[in-house]
């Protein structure tokens, strides 16, 4: 191995000086990137908040517009880009640069050829959401706040790659800060737009753009001047980039849809909620729902990130007791985090919805639900976890057809059972979730406790950085050796040898 694991000679239980010290390395990641998530929730709460003082129609057709986008667009951008958490923080460790820099290169063109379908979706969501029968009134204000969008795609396909690559390198307060400094414009920006203008949602749409574009002038600043990492260039040339995607997109596909297939149930949930009796109503209590499940989701999902960080990097460093380590504790702490959810959700339930709206049905609704929600999460956050850490050893695969047969196979059929073919409405939809959220965590925690090889993963690591080589006689054949294998991985031809065995 490239740097022995010499603190774990074997499988025996790790010292609590090594979980202590494991929990430091661990949160010193998460809590910046956990911050940087609030951040982003506050934004969206922002968002439905200014929504929600225009009117109800306007909520609804904001959540209507928010949850489409979600699943057509940054939902699919984010999962391609999580295919970046294997490659840079493997890389990372085995201190692979040409590979870590060509990655991000290659990421930004695949998310660039991306967004051209999406944003014909975009374009298109009156005529689908018509199409499905959806309320034309919520349809049309929904459209028009995915019109004003539009621009937020090119900017995420900087932003989403930017954030795992410095995540992989253990790079997270400026993330932290760099979303601070962004997010303090975003309420200024929407009182501008909404209220001095009088835009309405347009106006809305708009302060969330400009607010990211902010974001990704201010990371792209942070690395061009700060670090210095101005000489970053294209050191395969255009053809090692593109000669590389093809490989990296059997990383990025199925990391896109373990994440998608999970965060799209949560979206189809707003549409279901249209066919329900008083779909004003419904959708709008979902749209708040929804907003109340990220804004829980902003911690294990950092969490998942930043495990998926360490997992890898220790990997690629030969360390795979320590990769272990890293694991374990993760998923001690999403328990723990599961545990708060559901404490401050059955507290809170009769007071949270006053937060987004004075409509005392809306409010009712929300509160009929909040505590199955704070359940559910007991269940997401180790689950979440448990896909980050399948990242992190380049499964994603796993984590994909987990959540297909888990909300898909398990959810869907019992939520529509519930909610329509039991006439239990509302609340039957997210005992659908609860189902699901019941299947995926136990199948998640069977594959990393039960069915995990740490020494193998790390084999594999060797293989997909090309950092390990065989022995040789002298001190100069191996650095050449070392050449070659670099200059093929970079290349993009010896990792679509290596990508088969995934």
């Amino acid at each position: 191995m490239a740097d022995k694991d010499s603190d774990f000679p074997s499988q025996k239980l790790p010292s609590a000086s090594q979980v202590l010290e494991e929990l430091k390395e661990l949160w010193g990641m998460a809590l910046p990137i956990t911050a940087a998530h609030l951040m982003a929730f506050f934004r969206a709460v922002v968002s439905s908040i200014f929504l929600g003082r225009l009117g109800s129609l306007e909520l609804a057709g904001g959540a209507l517009s928010i949850g489409f986008t979600n699943i057509t667009g940054y939902s699919v951008l984010v999962g391609l880009a999580s295919g970046l958490e294997p490659v840079c923080s493997q890389a990372y460790g085995s201190q692979n640069w040409d590979l870590l820099s060509l990655s991000l290169q290659r990421m930004i063109l695949i998310l660039l050829i991306a967004i051209i379908p999406i944003s014909l979706l975009w374009l298109n969501l009156e005529t689908i959401m018509n199409s499905m029968g959806q309320d034309r009134n919520i349809t049309a204000m929904a459209s028009t706040y995915c019109i004003y969008s539009l621009p937020d795609l090119l900017t995420n396909t900087l932003l989403q790659p930017l954030r795992v690559f410095l995540r992989s390198q253990k790079v997270t307060k400026p993330i932290m800060y760099c979303s601070l400094m962004a997010v303090v414009f975003h309420v200024p920006l929407n009182y501008m737009l909404v209220v001095m203008m009088g835009l309405g949602v347009p106006g809305v749409a708009m302060a969330s753009v400009v607010t990211n574009m902010n974001m990704v002038v201010l990371m792209v600043g942070y690395m061009w001047w700060v670090r210095g990492w101005w000489e970053m260039k294209w050191t395969g040339g255009i053809g090692g980039v593109c000669d590389g995607v093809g490989p990296l997109l059997k990383l990025a596909v199925p990391s896109c849809l373990g994440i998608c297939l999970e965060w799209w149930w949560y979206e189809i949930v707003i549409v279901m909620a249209g066919y329900l009796p008083n779909p004003t109503l419904a959708v709008a209590a979902t749209g708040i729902l929804i907003q109340t499940t990220s804004m829980m989701y902003t911690v294990p999902m950092a969490l998942a990130g930043c495990v998926s960080a360490r997992v890898g990097n220790e990997l690629g460093a030969g360390r795979p007791y320590k990769a272990r380590l890293a694991a374990m504790v993760a998923l001690g702490c999403a328990f723990v985090i599961g545990i708060i959810n559901v404490s401050w959700t059955v507290i809170l339930k009769e007071r949270w919805g006053s937060l987004f709206t004075k409509d005392g049905l809306v409010k009712g609704l929300v509160a009929s639900v909040l505590p199955i929600i704070g359940l559910c999460e007991l269940g997401n956050c180790p689950q979440t976890t448990g896909c980050g850490i399948l990242r992190g050893t380049a499964r994603p695969v796993i984590g994909a057809r987990i959540n297909l047969g888990s909300f898909y196979f398990v959810g869907t059929p019992v939520a529509v059972g519930l909610a329509f073919g039991l006439n239990i409405g509302f609340v039957g939809l997210w005992f659908g979730l609860l189902s699901a959220q019941v299947a995926c965590v136990v199948s998640i925690l069977y594959v990393v406790l039960v069915r995990t090889d740490w020494e193998h993963e790390a084999w594999k690591s060797r293989k997909l950085t090309s950092i390990e080589m065989s022995p040789s006689d002298s001190v100069e054949g191996k650095e050449h050796e070392e050449e070659e294998e670099r200059r093929l991985l970079v290349n993009g031809k010896h990792i679509r040898l290596i990508f088969s065995d995934y």
